[in-house]
This record gives structure tokens, C-alpha cells and sequence, in this order.
């Protein structure tokens, strides 16, 4: 079918037929929050909507030419793929990542409640609206509309709705088990478009991030009598300030950070702090902070930071005239250990794909310009899909400022444009 006519044929977005879908998936918001054990979705209950949409246009109920396969592999917490069949073999097209789980929110920090639909001019308001319930309603609205008109075309397209996208502590639940089992296997022979970031611009790389704890053990003392304790407060302060400057001297910008158009380069950098409690004349014996470096070549180096710090801890700055790191008289002296958990890796979008051409034309078209960009938050499902030899591109529709944030909302404006954009691809790729 020519460009021309299959545009005509798919049209603009259904506005109305659209918020009414999104209205039911934010009324389900609340039971899709996803923190466990405290909270586990029923992601089930957004598939419901979905599949209302769109099994009167399926082989399952002979109106229509949509195939769906629903796939649990634990109790209400499904999947869906949902194909339009093309007419050439291994010619294929794929949105996948709209998932169908939400991060929390409490009612009582919002300026209106996250778990029902609430309209404000072009602002759809709710948890979910960004990320990512208003991709899973865009892309359902597609795939109806395909549904409907039937337009001959010579690719298969594919919507993968996954499960268990927010939280990875419960593994073999979402796309995870669905690449496991060879269920996206022939999503392989095209691009893969991952509809899970904002700004209607490409995403075209993350920062790879390895949580680390650095556990400092001092000496115990009142506080009035402070040169007879280790302060591993101050310890922590010192340590953690030497080890930040040199992995900046190890690890400076990468000449790729431009062409990917990173807005930070690799960082290291605190994000939590604690200790065992106790009064507030105690200077504690221990404490611990914690927090992420974004790149995964670092452990060894880190380590090696912290043994020489241990190896010369009495030639640390230390914070006025009693405050020392070494008790000579005691035999004690203060001591660094550094731990690391599970890293995740990041992601470099192939740049010579076709599918990030037509992502990149599609988007200059419908939105009017393009500017590819990249994050150093981490996206792991992402890289897995690469590693398994998916060719995939990432790419949204709501808004970075609202992500996982209080008083979350999209712009119905900008779902407007990424079904064009949408529709601009299926209309590339079949040239």
C-alpha cells in the first residue's frame, strides 16, 4: 500500500476513544504499583482493557485479523503481544516496553489523586500518565485502528505489553521470560522500537550503574572527649571526597559522550547515609554510605582507592585539632571497606540502524525537529534485549519532568504527535 494512502487510511489519533482508554488504566493504577513484598500488581488488570479494545478485532473471536496471545507466568500478572499480520515473510516491525506497572504514589503528596484520570486542558493527570500506562493506551489505540481498516501491508507489525518493568526483584515475570521462551525470537529480523522514554525525542544511550556501600569503622566515644574516638563520620567525609576526585582523574569524558549526546559524563556520587544510632553526645563507632557509579570498569579501581587510603589513613585530612583517624595509643586505626552489589549495564543504540533512520525522519516530520539524546539512568531490560540480538531503539511520548514523580501527567498534544510518529514508521519501513 502506498505511504499516502495507508496514512489516510490509519489517520490521526482517536482523542476521545483514547482517554476514555487511558481514564480505565489509570483507575487501575493503584493496584499496579509495584514495590514488593509491600506491593505487587495485578498487571492483569490493565491486559483486561486492553484485550475489551481489542479481541472484537481478532482471529480469537473472528472479527478481525489481530492475533493475541496473552502470556501469565504468575497469577494476574500477564503479558501481551499483540500481531498484525503482514503479507512477507520476515519482514517485521515491533513496539514493545509499554509496560503495564507503575512506580507508587501517595495521595496525600499530590495536588490531585494519582489514581483516577483528572483533565487539565492539555494536561492528562495521573500515575501513569508519563510512565507508562499512556504508551500502553497510544500503542492499543494503533494497533485497534489496524484492526479496523486492515490495510494491506507488506510488514507484520507487533505490540509487546509487558509485565514487571518498575521493580526486578521478582524475575521471570515480564519481557524477561517472554525472550526466555522465545516468544519475541522473530521480533529479531526488524527493528524493535521501545516505547518507554519522553520528550518525543530518540533515546539513544544510558549509563551503565554499579550500587556501592563504603563501610567505615571508627571508635566509639562521648562526644565531649572526642581525641579518644575515631569519628567515622568525618572518616567517611574525608575518604569518600579522595575517592570521588581520583576516579574523576581516572575515568574523564568519554569523546562518544557528545555523540550520544549525554547530559553528564560517568559519575560517582552519594545517595544515602546511616549508622547505627545512638545519642547525640556519641560519636559513633560505624557508619556506612552508600550510593551508584555509572560505569561498570571501575570495582577494581575503586578498591584500589581504598586500600591505599587504609595503608596511609593517618595522612587524611582531618577536621580541626582533635579530630584523627589513628589511636596510636590504643593500637587502633580507623578502616574503609567497599562493597559493591549487582551492576547494570548500559546501552549504546546502534546509530547506522535502519530503524533509528526512521525513527529519526519520523520524528523530524511529526515533531518538527530531531535531537537525539541520552541519560545516564540505567534501563537494563533494554541492554538485555540487545544482548540477545534485538536491534532496539527507544523513543516516548510523556514528559522527563513528570517521571516518576508527584503530580505525574503527559500532554495529550504529545501522544498526538507519537501516534503520527508511529504511523510514519509502519509507513517507512514499508518502502
Amino acid at each position: 500500500m502506498a505511504s499516502s494512502t495507508l496514512k489516510q487510511a490509519l489517520d490521526g489519533l482517536d482523542n476521545d476513544s483514547f482517554v476514555a482508554l487511558l481514564s480505565k488504566l489509570i483507575g487501575e493504577s493503584k493496584h499496579v504499583q509495584n514495590n514488593p513484598p509491600e506491593l505487587i500488581p495485578e498487571e492483569d488488570r490493565i491486559v483486561g482493557h486492553v484485550l475489551a479494545s481489542l479481541l472484537p478485532l481478532s482471529t480469537s473471536t473472528g472479527g478481525g485479523p489481530l492475533v493475541v496471545n496473552h502470556v501469565n507466568y504468575f497469577p494476574n500478572r500477564g503479558n501481551l503481544i499483540v500481531e498484525y499480520p503482514g503479507t512477507e515473510p520476515g519482514k517485521i516491525l515491533s513496539f514493545v516496553g509499554m509496560h503495564m506497572d507503575v512506580v507508587t504514589a501517595n495521595p496525600s503528596d499530590w495536588d490531585f489523586d494519582p489514581f483516577s484520570l483528572s483533565i487539565d486542558g492539555d494536561k492528562l493527570r495521573g500515575r501513569g500518565t508519563t510512565d507508562c500506562l499512556g504508551h500502553v493506551a497510544l500503542v492499543t489505540e494503533l494497533m485497534k485502528r489496524l484492526g479496523e481498516t486492515k490495510p494491506k501491508l507488506k510488514s507484520t507489525v507487533v505490540a509487546v505489553f509487558i509485565a514487571s518493568e518498575e521493580n526486578s526483584s521478582i524475575q521471570g515475570v515480564g519481557v524477561d521470560a517472554l525472550v526466555k521462551d522465545g516468544l519475541l525470537n522473530k521480533l529479531k529480523q526488524g527493528p524493535l522500537f521501545w516505547i518507554d522514554t519522553a520528550d518525543k525525542q530518540p533515546c539513544i544511550g544510558t549509563g551503565g550503574m554499579i550500587p556501592w556501600k563504603l563501610h567505615v569503622t571508627g571508635k566509639l566515644f562521648h562526644s565531649g572527649l572526642p581525641h579518644k574516638a575515631i569519628n567515622p563520620l568525618e572518616l567517611s567525609m574525608e575518604a569518600l571526597k579522595v575517592i570521588q576526585l581520583r576516579f574523576y582523574e581516572d575515568f574523564p569524558p568519554h569523546p562518544k559522550e557528545q555523540v550520544y549526546a549525554f547530559a553528564t559524563p560517568s559519575t560517582m556520587k552519594p545517595t544515602q547515609w546511616s549508622y547505627p544510632g545512638g545519642g547525640i553526645n556519641q560519636i559513633p563507632a560505624e557508619c556506612t554510605v552508600s550510593g551508584d557509579v555509572s560505569v561498570s570498569v571501575v570495582m577494581k579501581k575503586i578498591q584500589e582507592y581504598v586500600d591505599e587510603l587504609n595503608a596511609n589513613i593517618e595522612k587524611l585530612d582531618s577536621r580541626g585539632p582533635v579530630s584523627k583517624y589513628v589511636l596510636p595509643d590504643e593500637n587502633l586505626r580507623g578502616r574503609i571497606t567497599v562493597s559493591f552489589d549487582k551492576a547494570s549495564s548500559g546501552v549504546a543504540c546502534d546509530l547506522d540502524s535502519r530503524g533509528f533512520h526512521v525513527l529519526c525522519k519520523a520524528t523530524e516530520d511529526v515533531v518538527g525537529h530531531v535531537k537525539p539524546y541520552s541519560i545516564t539512568g540505567t534501563l537494563p531490560l533494554i541492554r538485555d534485549l540487545q544482548d540477545e540480538g534485538f536491534d532496539v531503539q527507544t523513543t516516548g511520548y510523556g514528559l522527563m519532568a513528570t517521571y516518576h514523580a508527584k503530580n505525574e501527567y503527559c500532554l495529550l498534544s504529545d501522544m498526538c504527535q507519537g501516534y503520527q510518529v508511529f504511523v510514519s514508521i509502519i509507513c517507512q519501513l514499508e518502502d
